[in-house]
């Protein structure tokens, strides 16, 4: 078969979107020794909305794709845990010692990092086409079996055709909704706005957290802020906010990053006058919000399965995580012959998340109530012990044997979120 005259593009596997999530299924798959193709839409390096900001357990993934080197020879800057501010109280805290992640993060602008992992990708021995985009699945059978994709240089179309289709092209996945994936409205939803400033502090060895945000008149603002080091001379600055908070479609976010960059701390420097171009921002599906998320021959992940954490916003890490996780069983399909591996990939992911999106999910229709958020905070920002034992549930950092305890914490939270008031949970 040909479109526009161009001969079909044949591959085991086809993988929509090379982020995190899709770079990472690549580079995973070419390493097993499987022919396998990505397509994005962009062209390498591009820029993305992001924090930039890498916790331990992306840090541990990109160890095991081999770029931890690369990482600290580019000279990325390495930080050692998160600093909380609220209610005028300042907490430094360290990443804690774990069995399998380690103790420190990095923050990589992602035009770099997606860049570096998709190269990997491709030195592993995967195809990339970058500047090709994914506009409709090519069904065959009634199964998925590739895409017409659209060289956005010359505007030419054509097939790639493969046995199964890794769908990884973010929160806003259009092919998987081609495949007929939606989010559940019924979870939360994120939204997020950041910019860069130039900065003395720069390469501060902690990210920020200000869990008590306030305007220029002191009044409070739904969300929370961040601040991360980039090393390179700026920061990066932003605001995120959840749509568990009453009036959330109505919050003009360009209001809350400005009101939140001139009362940042000072000694950040941050100013107009730092500000090196305007911010951008985005919605991010959460909690695996997205289903169905396999077919016969298909499996999204990374953000465009709604995976993304909503204690913290983060979706890197489970985007390496579930791309991973993708190429293993796509991988054993291709072995056995037997498709039905796929059909594993929710119990799995379930088995992996569930629990603890479960709650956060939960939990974040609490923090999504700025008054009650004010009551917790000031309880915790009081307790350095409790507010270490929070940074280990928030980044999904417990060890083994905290295991048990957290799912006690955890259920603790979920009987916290059903006395909460209707009035004050909506």
């Amino acid at each position: 078969m040909t479109t526009n005259g161009t001969a079909t593009e044949r591959h085991d596997v086809l993988v929509v979107g090379g982020g995190p999530g899709g770079s990472a299924a690549a580079y995973w798959l070419a390493k097993a020794g499987i022919d396998v193709v990505v397509v994005e839409r962009k062209t390498f390096p591009r820029e993305k909305t992001c924090g930039d900001g890498l916790t331990p357990r992306a840090v541990h993934q990109l160890q095991e794709m081999d770029l931890e080197p690369a990482i600290v020879a580019a000279g990325h800057h390495r930080y050692d845990g998160l600093r909380a501010i609220a209610h005028g109280i300042t907490l430094e805290l360290a990443w804690p010692e774990h069995p399998v992640f380690p103790s420190y993060g990095y923050v990589v602008r992602r035009r770099d990092l997606d860049q570096l992992v998709a190269a990997n990708a491709v030195a592993a021995g995967a195809t990339l086409h970058d500047g090709t985009e994914a506009v409709a699945p090519v069904v065959d059978g009634g199964l998925v079996r590739g895409a017409v994709v659209k060289d956005k240089a010359t505007g030419l179309a054509r097939e790639i055709r493969a046995r199964y289709v890794i769908v990884a092209d973010g929160a806003n996945s259009r092919f998987g909704r081609a495949l007929g994936a939606s989010r559940n409205r019924g979870f939360p939803q994120g939204m997020a706005i950041r910019g860069y400033y130039e900065s003395p502090l720069h390469d501060d060895p902690w990210i920020e957290s200000a869990l008590d945000v306030r305007d220029r008149a002191g009044h409070s603002l739904p969300g929370y802020g961040w601040i991360f080091p980039v090393g390179d001379g700026t920061i990066n600055v932003g605001i995120g906010l959840l749509s568990t908070f009453r009036d959330w479609k109505s919050v003009n976010t360009s209001h809350l990053m400005d009101e939140f960059a001139h009362t940042a701390p000072a000694y950040w420097g941050i100013s107009p006058e730092t500000s090196t171009g305007p911010p951008t921002g985005g919605r991010l599906p959460m909690g695996g919000s997205v289903t169905p998320n396999v077919g016969p021959t298909w499996v999204l992940v990374g953000d465009a399965a709604g995976t993304i954490n909503p204690f913290n916003g983060e979706g890197i890490d489970y985007a390496y995580e579930t791309g991973r996780l993708a190429a293993s069983l796509v991988a054993e399909a291709l072995r056995t012959g037997d498709g039905m591996v796929l059909q594993q990939y929710p119990t799995l992911l379930d088995a992996e998340y569930g629990l603890y999106f479960k709650v956060a999910r939960l939990f974040a229709k609490v923090i999504g109530n700025p008054e009650l958020l004010a009551r917790l905070t000031q309880v915790g920002m009081h307790s350095r012990t409790l507010m270490e034992w929070v940074l280990r549930i928030m980044a999904n950092l417990l060890r083994p044997e905290e295991i048990g305890p957290a799912e006690a914490v955890y259920k603790a939270v979920a009987q916290l979120v059903r006395v909460v008031p209707e009035s004050l949970a909506s």
